[in-house]
């Protein structure tokens, strides 16, 4: 099989050759390409080069196409902040919505004109023309709903808005996020992309109660991944940290994939979650990605393939990579795909 016939294999439900590694390295590509943050954020072909160069080198079956968490909330006007080596990231001192009701101002932004959405689709457009006949393109659709909020508001005074403000504006506020990550989700699939996701960290049990995530993030989710996948694309959902207590309930948005943070339990999440739907994950980026041993990143993809039994599963890492990842731990988890998730051996754990 190719990279991309691999995936495809695993979202429809069937045994590939072996188990696809889907790595979320846009930082790590970005290093490995020579370049830094700087020179790619608001250059996709750029970006789309240092995917081509880390793929070609590395040999992994799909690219995430990520710049930062900022850019849709850019594009509805909001102040960011750029850095050297790190992404770009939302001045939340400044908001765009000094009161909830200044949405019913904001204009959903055009995916092909604002800000520097454009160069999210020129990366993903690039990509797919160079690799994607052979290789798995997820394009990034940015943040989600409830994230999106919280960046043109302000997290913090979001947070309070939740608990104080009218409930009907505080659902239009995330509305309006919703329809602007649909666009620029469309838009990806437009630009060529296999699949598109969104990052909804913000609304996950790091920073909100499971409670306040059904009340508030789930439902936009779902209708979110509903109109998305309507349009012909298979849709990811990944939202930070432990989503042990969410896991069902981001199952229910019946997204093609979901990216589970290496907090989460997946012999669990695999109970929980159907055959249908593709975990991936879940190594911790921090150790052993950066920090551990290449004998301690197979020895962990190894317990995340058995714990699975190697069924509906991209093995990624849990959450982006660092640019500083030792060459041999990314390779250690490449190869561990290798070793331990054959179509044999995957048939032979569900036997």
């Amino acid at each position: 099989m190719t990279s991309k016939e691999r995936c495809l294999a695993v979202m429809r439900n069937e045994i590939p050759d072996r188990i696809p590694v889907v790595p979320q390295s846009f930082m790590f590509s970005v290093e490995t390409a020579g370049f830094r943050i700087s020179d790619v954020n608001r250059n996709g072909k750029r970006m789309a080069q240092s995917h081509i160069i880390s793929q070609k080198k590395y040999g992994y079956d799909g690219c995430v196409i990520d710049f930062d968490d900022a850019s849709i909330a850019e594009a509805c006007g909001a102040k960011v902040i750029f850095r050297e080596d790190e992404p770009a990231i939302v001045d939340e001192s400044d908001p765009v919505l000094k009161d909830l009701r200044d949405v019913y101002n904001l204009e959903v932004p055009d995916p092909l004109r604002a800000g520097r959405l454009p160069e999210w689709l020129a990366a993903t457009s690039t990509l797919v023309e160079a690799i994607g006949e052979d290789v798995l393109v997820m394009g990034r659709a940015d943040q989600g709903p409830f994230s999106v909020a919280c960046l043109l508001r302000g997290t913090q005074q979001f947070m309070m808005d939740l608990v104080m403000e009218d409930k009907q504006v505080i659902n239009d506020v995330i509305e309006f996020c919703r329809k602007a990550c649909v666009a620029f989700a469309k838009a990806q699939k437009d630009a060529g992309a296999h699949v598109t996701s969104i990052g909804d960290a913000l609304a996950g049990p790091n920073l909100v109660s499971p409670a306040m995530y059904r009340e508030f993030a789930l439902i936009p989710e779902k209708k979110l991944t509903r109109e998305v996948q309507d349009y012909g694309i298979p849709y990811s959902i990944h939202i930070c940290g432990n989503t042990n207590a969410i896991i069902g309930d981001l199952a229910s948005t019946r997204a093609k994939i979901l990216e589970v943070d290496w907090q989460v339990n997946m012999a669990d999440a695999r109970k929980k979650v159907p055959l249908s739907t593709v975990l991936m994950g879940n190594i911790n980026p921090g150790d052993p990605m950066v920090f551990g041993t290449s004998e301690k990143v197979d020895e962990t993809a190894r317990k995340i393939i058995e714990d699975t039994k190697g069924k509906g599963l991209f093995l990624s890492t849990g959450c982006a990579m660092g640019r500083n990842t030792p060459h041999e731990n990314f390779v250690a988890m490449i190869n561990a795909a290798k070793k331990y998730g054959t179509c044999e051996q995957i048939m032979a754990m569900n036997d």
